[in-house]
Order: structure tokens, then sequence, then C-alpha cells
């Protein structure tokens, strides 16, 4: 029986109310995912069928850190563990958005006229459709990201028109997305926003889908609710309006994605839409110190629209918050690190326990020179994603080309690599034959009326093309191959070495060893591929499932973590849901928080709503920092200390400059002098 005494009151209302539609306000660090996986536990030995629980969650860490939580509170075979004679028993659904609405499509969405392997684009293969729409708008050149983002919004909130105040504009947006759109649906593929687009057109569609879909979740979690967009409330509305057993979890404090498409009101607004919601304030912090989290209710409570609550702690009152002033952000920078190593060689704690969160990515410059200098450890959150190497995405278009050949983003970023005679010129004729024909390249490059206009060279080249993809094509549809050992991995590693690829890396890069560096992460990708699939599958269907989940999880922000003996650098935005023992948030200045635009765009609360976040990752210390100068553009300009450090309780606050330079006691300067001993041997 699951033992529920470790749950404070609060905590195990939540958990025990199993039906109809509850609210949980979980404020930052009161055990939000431990009453979430208890609540499924407790479902399940309530009677619960396993399978008729649904939990929704926004990043693919979160959804697996509740899978093993709720895996380890369950008996073995209730949690898809064996169960009688070798029988596994389903568990509950416990994924994202994106991968539940890929799980519906795969199922249904022949319905609506697309093929069941179709393929997820992501980012850069959506950027190379956007611009070959653009290259066909004669006007003013604008950004292909710039053109996502707007299409992402326009498609999203239902109301596109309210957001263009120019007409005209919103005319060319509905035209450019009907263009990105057919582009899509003409190589079978989708991208992250359609994957809940579609599936709220085949619910709307084929109500025989929805009933399915109602039928097997019958009991929906939804945790950040805050941050879900107009699609994706109208998802759970379409699978929760008629048994009305939605468990949603929040802080409306912590919305910080408006810019996203997040909407705020989902959350404030909800008996609008369920009367009936039972509301379950978690306020026992389990974090921070009593200091530290009177400074956050003080800030937050200046904003109006928010649902009331006060965090609390038993954790004692804590020391109190440090203000430091600096001349310019090279200053700021270097006594920033001082604190840091002051921390490590005096107090003992290790660079591992100490975070520096700033508003915007381009302050982390003067910190990772500071840093650098002292030869002091540190990670930046939103490094470089091994999926974002060209080798590494080279052969994935490869690979995405033969599972679809019709993808011509993929089938574009191939065709010449390496050189095989597809020229720019051969391909600009390929892709006008394409749109000319309404098909796709592909489907140009294997018509005998469009090859008979090229020359001999263009054409041997261009066929010369097919018949490699066909032939691997070929490989990969071989029923005998998919029972050897390792198929898959033999069949990509052959792949790679007869496309010429790794030949053209050893000839293309400056050094071997960055040409050993680019081969070598080839080779991990490849030695990748087999992972735990299951027997039985063919090797196209193994290759459509690796392809699904690195695009489903190439979302950085979800997978980047601090490894090793390192101090964490991080923006405000990417540090929700971490917590560090020792926090130092750099530039509280008008103008980067809150940001210049937030004024005039209206979006003060969300930017106080970031503050808040910001000062509830601390555990135990809390330093913040603001300049008098900071450079722009090459020039200092001189700066404003936020207006949110006015909204501090001035006696939770001591000027950290002032106490740096105050005489120490004999007894202090002995216990200092002692530590430092022992810290040098």
């Amino acid at each position: 029986m699951l033992n529920l005494s470790s749950l404070n009151p609060q905590q195990r209302l939540a958990v025990e109310t199993i039906r109809g539609p509850v609210l949980i306000l979980a404020g930052a660090g009161t055990g939000k995912t431990r009453v979430i996986t208890y609540r499924i536990a407790h479902m399940i030995a309530q009677g619960i069928t396993p399978e008729n629980i649904l939990g929704v969650t926004f990043t693919n860490k979160a959804a697996r850190e509740m899978q093993e939580r709720v895996r380890k509170l369950l008996p073995r075979n209730d949690s898809g563990g064996t169960a009688g004679h070798g029988a596994r028993k389903a568990g509950p659904t416990l994924c994202t958005f994106h991968s539940l609405c890929v799980r519906i499509l795969r199922q249904h969405i022949e319905k609506l006229g697309y093929k069941r392997n179709f393929v997820i684009y992501d980012e850069t293969e959506q950027i190379g459709a956007v611009k070959k729409i653009l290259a066909h708008i004669k006007g003013e050149k604008v950004e292909p990201s710039e053109v996502l983002s707007m299409l992402s919004r326009l498609r999203n909130a239902g109301d596109g028109a309210s957001r263009f105040q120019d007409e005209l504009a919103y005319e060319l947006a509905q035209h450019i997305r009907a263009k990105y759109e057919s582009a899509l649906r003409a190589c079978n593929a989708v991208d992250f926003d359609d994957l809940i687009l579609l599936t709220l057109r085949l619910f709307a569609e084929h109500p025989d889908a929805l009933a399915a879909c109602r039928d097997r979740y019958r009991y929906v979690m939804v945790d950040e609710y805050q941050d879900t967009n107009g699609a994706q409330f109208r998802l759970v509305h379409a699978l929760t309006s008629t048994h009305r057993n939605l468990c949603v979890v929040g802080d409306d404090d912590q919305s910080i994605y408006g810019w996203r498409g997040a909407e705020l009101s989902h959350l404030l607004e909800m008996e609008r839409h369920y009367p009936e919601v039972k509301v379950i304030k978690l306020e026992q912090n389990y974090r921070s110190t009593n200091t530290i989290l009177r400074a956050a209710n003080a800030v937050i409570q200046r904003n109006l629209q928010r649902r009331g609550k006060q965090l609390w702690s038993d954790k004692g009152e804590g020391a109190k918050i440090q203000l430091h002033a600096f001349k310019d952000e090279e200053e700021e920078a270097k006594g920033i690190v001082e604190l840091i190593e002051h921390a490590r060689v005096i107090q003992r704690i290790p660079w591992s326990q100490q975070a520096v969160l700033f508003r915007t990515n381009m302050q982390s410059r003067p910190l990772e020179i500071a840093l650098r200098q002292a030869s002091v450890r540190y990670h930046l959150i939103g490094g470089k994603s091994f999926f974002d190497r060209r080798e590494v995405r080279d052969f994935l278009a490869y690979l995405k080309t033969l599972i679809n050949p019709h993808d011509d983003v993929s089938l574009l970023r191939i065709a010449n690599v390496p050189a095989r005679g597809m020229s720019d010129a051969v391909m600009e004729r390929l892709l006008a034959a394409s749109q000319e024909r309404k098909c796709s390249v592909y489907g140009a490059m294997t018509n005998p009326v469009v090859l008979s206009t090229f020359q001999s060279r263009a054409r041997e080249s261009t066929e010369g093309l097919v018949r490699f993809i066909e032939h691997w094509r070929g490989k990969l549809a071989d029923p005998g191959a998919a029972s050897q050992p390792a198929a898959l991995r033999a069949w990509a590693g052959e792949l790679l070495r007869s496309s010429g690829y790794l030949d053209e890396l050893k000839r293309s890069e400056k050094t071997p060893e960055a040409a050993e560096a680019r081969i070598r992460s080839l080779t991990e990708l490849v030695d990748s591929l087999d992972g735990e699939e299951p027997a039985g599958r063919s090797l196209s269907e193994r290759l459509e499932g690796f392809l699904e989940q690195i695009t489903l999880e190439s979302d950085r922000e979800d997978e980047e973590e601090t490894t090793g003996e390192a101090v964490t650098l991080i923006t405000m935005h990417s540090c929700k849901g971490l917590e560090f023992p020792h926090v130092y948030v750099v530039g509280l200045e008008e103008g980067l928080l809150p940001h210049s635009r937030a004024k005039e765009e209206g979006t003060l609360d969300e930017e106080r709503r970031l503050f808040y976040v910001a000062l509830t990752r601390a555990m135990r210390s809390l330093t913040i920092s603001h300049c008098a100068t900071r450079k722009k553009f090459g020039s200092a300009l001189r700066c404003q200390p936020s207006m949110f450090l006015k909204e501090l309780p001035s006696e939770l606050v001591e000027d950290g400059m002032a106490k740096s330079k105050a005489p120490v006691s004999v007894e202090a300067g002995r216990s200092i002098f002692a530590q430092l001993k022992e810290s040098l041997g």
C-alpha cells in the first residue's frame, strides 16, 4: 500500500483528490513533482487502470523524471514491469504534448490524408522551407527565423488577425502560411506546431478518433499549466470536457513565456471552463530560507493579476540578501568571480553549488572572460548541441532522405555532399521543375520529361544520385537484414563509408585532428542507432523511431545540465525548475530587468515574474548586483538600478560592498585564517 505519511496536509489533499477538475497551485520549491508522481501512484493504488492515466508536461527531461519516480513508487507489475508468465502490463502515459500528439497521429493521421511514416521537421528544416518561399516574394528582405516565429504565433493563437495592425501584413502572412503548409504536406512532413494543430483538426473532423482518445485517457494531468498556449489548451479541453477528470499543476507567479505564446489566463480563469474546479494551494517551500522567500513574496505581490499565495519554509531565516553596485560590467564580472572564489576557498563551497543568473545572453561575455582569467571552471547553459554539428546534420539528412526521398530540405542538403556533379545550377533547375509540376524535388529527379531537358552530364549525375538513394532504400527495406545483430548500425556504417562523406571530411578539414573530431562525431551517431529497439521491427521502422526521437528531443533547453565541478552560467528564462545553494543575479538595471521593451509592450508583470523566478532559485544565499554604466554598441551608457530593487524589503537586504570592507572580529579573523590554512593543505 502506498504510504502518504511523508506528505504535508496540502500535498496529501492534492494527491487524494483524484476525480473531477483540480487546480494545484504549486509555488516555487513546494514539491510539485513529488505531488504529481504520488498522485499517479495513488490513483493506481485506488484501482484506476494505469493505461487510462495521462500525464503531460513540456520537456522530455521532466517527462523522464516523472516516469522514473512513478516507477519507483509502484509495484513492478503496475509500472510497466513484468507480471505473471512474462506478460507486460501497460503503465501510465507520461510524456510531452508533442510526444502525445505523435502517438495519436501515428494511429490516425491517414484520416487527414497523410501517410503514417510522416517526418517531423526540426527548426533547421523549417527555415529551409521558409527560405524557398521567400525566394519568390519580392520586397524587403526578412530573416527566415523571424518569419518562422510569426507563422508559429499565427497558427497557434487562433485569433491571428488581432495580432496584425496592418491588414496587408496579415494577408501576406496568411499567403506565406498557405505556401509553407502546402510545402510540408507535399513532403509528407509536419513541424512541431502541426503535431498539435493536426491532432486538433483530427478531433474536429473525426469524432471517432476523439472518442477513442477520451476513452483511453480518462484521467489527465497537466504540468506547468501556466505555460500552455491556445492550441495546447484546446487539446486538453477536447480530451477532458466530457469526463472532467482534469488535474492541472502550475504557478501563475512563474509564468515567464508569454513571448512564446503562453497564456496565463488559462490558469487564472480556469473556473470559466471548469466551474466545479477544486483549488489546492501548496505554499510550504522545501528549497529556500525565509529571508529569500519573504523577499520573493514582497516582489510578486506587486502583480495584481494573480492567485494569492505566501511561500514559507521551516529552514530558518538565513543570511540577508547581498546587494553589490559596480562601476561597469567588467568590474561586476571580476567582483562576482571574487565572491565565488571566496566562497570556495574560505567557506568550502564548491563551484557546482554556485550559479550566476542573467537576463540576456550577451551578459555572459564579461563573466566568461573573468572566470577564465581566474581559472574557474564554468558551464554555460546553451552550448552547441551534438545534433547541431555540421557533420551530424549532414548524415541525419542522408538518413531522412532514405526514409522519405520527398523530404526536399534533407535531399537538397545532401544532393552534392560530397560533390557528385549536382551543382547549384542543376539543383535550381530541379527545384523550379518541382514547383512547376507541384511535386517534390525527388519527383522531378525521377521524371523522364524533366531529365530530357538536361545536358548529358547533369542528367547522369541526377540519375546516379537516384540510383544511390534507391539502392540504399532497398537495403533498408530488406527483411533479412533486420534479423541481424546491430543491423541498423551495420547498415548505417556501410552507408557512411560508401557515400564518400568520410573521405570528403578528410579532404575538406584544415587539419587531420579536425577531420578526426568530425569523424568521431559520426561514429558516435552510428553507434547509437540500434539503442534498445525491440526485435521484430523492420530497419526502416527502427530508423523512423530513432529520427522521431532525436527530433522531439532537439530542444536543447530541456537537456542541458550542469556537469562536473563547475560554476553554472544561465539565463533567467532557462533556470526555471532548477535550484542552486548559492545564486548570483547580475545586471539588475532598467533596460535589462525590466527589459527596455516591457513598458511599451505591457509586459512589466512578466518581467517581475522573471525576477521572482530568479530569486526563488536560491536555497541558502542570494547576491544581487547592478552597474553604473554598461557598454552598448561599443559606448558606455549610464544605467539606473532596476525598479524591482526598491520592491525588496530593506530589512532583508544589506550592502555587500560595505560588508566586505567592514573590519572583522579577532575570533572571526582566526576562523577565516584557519579555513584558509586548511584549504591550502
